[in-house]
Parts: C-alpha cells; sequence; structure tokens
C-alpha cells in the first residue's frame, strides 16, 4: 500500500516540504483512544503519541489530532512514533460538543464523501437527515443517503420513505440496502471511488457497523442485537476508526451520535435549505426573522405550500441554534480577553513592586 492509496495528495506533500518537515515520515491516523493514536503508514500500523511541544501550544482540543488526519511522524520504539505536526485538513467534519457551551466536536477529517444511515424500521426522520447535511454542506462533503434494513418493511412503505425524503431534500442520492438480503449494495459499492475518503454518519442501531462489516467482508466490527421491546440500539462502536476497502476505498466508522448539534454553520444551512433561503431574498426586511413579519415571502411560501412547514420548522430551531452558539463563543471570547487582561495588569503591578 502506497501513501497515494491512503488518500495522499501533492498538496500534502508540497506542504510537508514548505514546513521542513521531509525528515520526518508520513502516516495517517486511523484510529484515536483518549489521545492515543494508530497510525498507518505503507510500513504497517504503528501505536502514536503527540509531542510536548505539539501539546502545550494547541490552543483547543481541535488541534491535536484526528481520525483521517496526516501527521508527520519519527519512529522511537518498534511500532511506535512520536507525532510531530498535523497536516492542514482538506476538510473537518464537526458538531457542536454534546454538554460543552461553545466548543466544536470533531467527527472526522479530510473526508470526501459521507454516508448518512438511517434505519426504515425504527426512527426513520427526515429532520435529522437535515441535520447530517447541514454539518455535510458546512464542511464541503458530499451527502449520500443510505436507507438501511429495507427487508423489514414492504416495498409500498419503502417507496413512501424515499418520496418523503426527495419532497424535502434535493439533489442528494438516495440509497436503498438492505444488509441481510445485500440488496441495494452493488449500487452503494459504486459509489466508492479509489483513494478517496468516506465515513459513516447516524445514530445508535441504524446498522453502521454491520454495513462496515458486509462492506469489508469481515466481521471487523461488533455488532448488538436491536432490542425488540425498546426498538433501540446501543453504542456498539465506541471510537472512530478508519479502513481502507479492497476496492480502494477509504472508510471512517464513527460511534452513533444521539445528539446532532449545529455550531457555526450558516453556509451550511444555505446549503441544505436553498429554497427557503432564495424565497427569503424577497422578504420586505433584510433582517426578517421569518416568524411573524409583515410582508415575509417565507411565511407566504409556507402558507401556500411552496415551502414545506416540517422543513421550516427544521430550518428555525437550527437556526436559532447556530445563532446561540454563535453568541455563546463571542462571550467565552470576551471572558478570555478580559481574563487575559487582567492577569496581565496582575503582574505589571506586582512588579513595579519590587
Amino acid at each position: 500500500m502506497t501513501l497515494k492509496e491512503l488518500g495522499y495528495r501533492s498538496e500534502l506533500e508540497n506542504y510537508r516540504k514548505s514546513k521542513k518537515l521531509d525528515s520526518f515520515n508520513v502516516g495517517r491516523v486511523i484510529s484515536e483512544h483518549k489521545e492515543r493514536y494508530i497510525i498507518k503508514t505503507p510500513e504497517g500500523d504503528y501505536d502514536g503519541e503527540i509531542i510536548g511541544n505539539l501539546r502545550y501550544t494547541a490552543e483547543n482540543r481541535s488541534d491535536f489530532p484526528a481520525v483521517g488526519d496526516w501527521v508527520a511522524i519519527s519512529e522511537y520504539d518498534d511500532h511506535k512514533v512520536l507525532i510531530h505536526a498535523v497536516f492542514p485538513r482538506k476538510t473537518t467534519l464537526e458538531r457542536q460538543a454534546v454538554g460543552k457551551q461553545g466548543e466544536k466536536q470533531i467527527i472526522a477529517t479530510n473526508i470526501d464523501y459521507a454516508f448518512i444511515v438511517q434505519a426504515v424500521d425504527r426512527d426513520f426522520n427526515v429532520n435529522r437527515f437535515e441535520r447530517f447535511l447541514t454539518i455535510c454542506h458546512t464542511s464541503h462533503v458530499e451527502p449520500i443517503i443510505v436507507l438501511n434494513k429495507i427487508d423489514l418493511i414492504h416495498e409500498d412503505e419503502l417507496s413512501e420513505l424515499v418520496r418523503r425524503v426527495e419532497e424535502r431534500i434535493k439533489n442528494v442520492p438516495i440509497i436503498p440496502i438492505s444488509n441481510a438480503s445485500r440488496k441495494g449494495f452493488d449500487q452503494l459499492e459504486a459509489q466508492f471511488h479509489k483513494s478517496k475518503t468516506y465515513c459513516l454518519l447516524g445514530s445508535s442501531g441504524v446498522g453502521k457497523s454491520t454495513l462496515l462489516n458486509t462492506l469489508l467482508g469481515v466481521n471487523q466490527m461488533k455488532t448488538n442485537a436491536i432490542s425488540s421491546s425498546t426498538n433501540k440500539g446501543r453504542h456498539v462502536t465506541s471510537h472512530r476508526e478508519l479502513f481502507v476497502l479492497e476496492n480502494g476505498g477509504i472508510i471512517i466508522d464513527n460511534p452513533g451520535m444521539r445528539e446532532v448539534g449545529i455550531a457555526d454553520s450558516k453556509e451550511g444551512l444555505e446549503v441544505t435549505f436553498h429554497n427557503i433561503i432564495e424565497i427569503s431574498k424577497e422578504c420586505r426586511f433584510k433582517d426578517c426573522t421569518h416568524t411573524s413579519e409583515i410582508g415575509c415571502a417565507v411565511l407566504q411560501g409556507v402558507e401556500s405550500g411552496e415551502i414545506d412547514e416540517l422543513s421550516y420548522q427544521n430550518f428555525l430551531k437550527m437556526e436559532k441554534e447556530k445563532e446561540h452558539f454563535e453568541s455563546t463563543v463571542a462571550e467565552k471570547r470576551k471572558k478570555d480577553k478580559d481574563l487575559g487582561k487582567m492577569i496581565k495588569n496582575f503582574k505589571k503591578n506586582n512588579y513595579k513592586k519590587y
């Protein structure tokens, strides 16, 4: 296996040389376990840890390596390496960090395509598709919708679910599949391109790990059956991990996400809700909130049926989340700035005393 087959690009090599990192080897982060990493190289897989300087100069969690990253490494022991630098990311899939105001969590990096997976037999929800789509559009990652477990419903039910998705989501491929019968897998596998990186996004229990096992042709990822009494899955994948498929595609599995919080996703919202954004240009007021204003073209569009009402409600909810995240970030920056000034003044005053 070569670096190119792992997704290495000429831009990365140019960066490596310009930053005088060409004395180090190059690898890709394929797994992360609490700041311990597994790095894949053409020579094999290595256990990796970051050097102290990289740790102490990091301003936030996003400065640390993530699954999908390219890193400069040096070997210091048998199958152990030190990570000296993280290369620039082509794309970064991220969401609002769970339980942490104003912070983002990286899902994966250097992704080209994302399979957004939902199971048709449980909590099927077009709103959730729109959330994942917004995350993808914000990161300039191409989304592909996968409707899984179609063997558990009738054909007419599947047709209705596809219709519901197509009504609200335009120009995104929709692939119905069954892990049990392998129906739809020819269409799914045709989406893969050599040296391109893909990731699996979705809630727990939608069949992502079983899907990955089928693509790999081995029982690589542990899977659990869905409880028949609660119809809920458990978190089976507990960490992010990268795999190279026989067809040359590269795929990252992710833990199931119960929460898909929207961060600073203005561009992503504009793409996901393109119809609403275009119609909003006809609103009477430039700062229209599309909730109660006279002359709001969006409200008129909802009333006439030109805009899907459920999509409109989801847009308002996600727009509110984005605004809250941005205000929280601004407030946090102000507090950090005020704290910095206080420390500076304290040091200055104490210095004068002596």
